[in-house]
């Protein structure tokens, strides 16, 4: 996640209010569009920004260039000079270990009360309804497609493998770059994406939900952030705190969590689908035992 260095001067918002009334309508649509989505768009080329708002790109350069900035890479050059840097992994892990120092409990309790505040939070009301939404929509689907990047990516993997366990088929969206292309190929109408992202809207993330409305298939988001772009496009946001605030390391356990009461929930409401696919599972490991001669 991108934090913004609050001693920056804002640059970009202070032009914005000074010009945006010397604007065209269209100009003003993409202007308003930057201000309003800044993390986004240190991701974006002018062609995906003028992808997002239905104009050209020569419009989107106009628009900058209103502003005073010479270009895209000007525009993205100041606002990272507002943001300030990212907070790394390394920084995050620094940081957490320094604060529990080397008492074995003071870890246990990081640990401990960063999944009991989450449980407090995902059996809010608000959160049981967003649950009850995703379960009503993952029961009619003709697959789950779980997407999840970094760590995320072995989460998606085991949760792909646990509802297909449960009987219904699904697929991790995992991988990056020509890898993730290939997953996203086999996306189909009818299908269900359960999607972990945070504040970042990076590309992948972006081509996924891209490809989703493309098909017509709803995204079930889990995030502990609540106004991302990605929260925004979503059709139904369950919110899952992962104890990382203050620079501290997030954790993932948290998010499995939610994860196997999602799975746990949609088997619930298939109870004879679920047991018939376990039942062949065993027949299929009785089959592949040592010893075991095929009929």
């Amino acid at each position: 996640m991108i934090r913004k260095d609050k001693s920056r001067v804002d640059v970009y918002g202070d032009r914005f209010r000074a010009r945006a009334h010397q604007l065209t309508p269209r100009l003003n649509q993409v202007a308003t569009y930057i201000n309003e989505n800044r993390e986004a768009v240190m991701e974006q080329t002018a062609m995906e920004i003028a992808g997002q708002l239905k104009t050209s790109d020569a419009t989107v350069v106009r628009a900058i260039q209103a502003l005073g900035f010479a270009g895209l890479r000007d525009l993205k050059q100041t606002l990272e000079h507002w943001f300030g840097p990212a907070v790394s992994s390394s920084e995050k892990i620094s940081t957490t270990v320094n604060i529990l120092t080397s008492d074995v409990n003071s870890s246990i309790d990081f640990v401990l009360e960063g999944h009991q505040h989450t449980c407090e939070v995902l059996s809010e009301p608000g959160n049981r309804y967003a649950m009850a939404q995703a379960v009503a929509l993952l029961s009619e689907a003709r697959q789950v497609a779980i997407f999840g990047i970094g760590a995320s990516g072995v989460l998606a993997e085991y949760t792909a493998r646990m509802f297909s366990r449960m009987g219904l088929p699904a697929t991790p969206l995992n991988r990056t770059g020509i890898g993730l292309a290939e997953q996203l190929i086999a996306l189909q109408r009818g299908d269900v994406l359960v999607m972990m992202a945070q504040k970042s809207a990076h590309r992948e993330g972006q081509t996924t939900l891209r490809e989703a409305k493309r098909l017509g298939i709803p995204t079930i988001l889990l995030t502990n952030a609540l106004d991302s772009r990605f929260s925004k496009e979503a059709n139904v946001v369950i919110h899952v705190p992962r104890g990382g605030e203050k620079g501290k390391i997030p954790l993932h356990g948290t998010v499995l969590l939610c994860l196997e009461m999602i799975v746990l929930s949609v088997a619930s409401t298939a109870p004879q689908r679920s047991i018939k696919s376990i039942k062949r599972i065993n027949e299929f490991h009785r089959g592949l035992k040592p010893g075991k001669k095929s009929a």
